[in-house]
């Protein structure tokens, strides 16, 4: 079960939802050093080192939805808030 779990509705093209999908993905990359595939319509995301180490998750898009789910690692749980929070801006941005 994720640790943070939000959907999105969007009116984009799927391949336009898609670019913005990716952009969050990069986001995390660089910030965090979050290693990402396309895995069909769905992101797959994972940290095997840094800060962030032991996250994983999906951005899954659909032709109406983009749904973002996050495992973080117990001693990231903490900051649970502070992350959902980030998702939510960059989705507000993006959508």
């Amino acid at each position: 079960m994720a640790t943070i779990d939000i959907t999105r509705t969007h009116k984009l093209p799927k391949d336009e939802a898609k670019k913005r999908a990716e952009q969050i993905a990069s986001g995390m990359q660089s910030k965090l050093g979050l290693q990402w595939r396309w895995d069909g319509d769905t992101i797959r995301f994972d940290a095997s080192s840094g800060a962030a180490k032991g996250t994983k998750g999906e951005i899954a898009v659909t032709d109406k939805e983009v749904r973002v789910q996050i495992d973080l690692p117990f001693m990231l749980r903490l900051m649970k808030g502070t992350v959902e929070s980030k998702v939510n801006e960059k989705l507000d941005a993006l959508l």
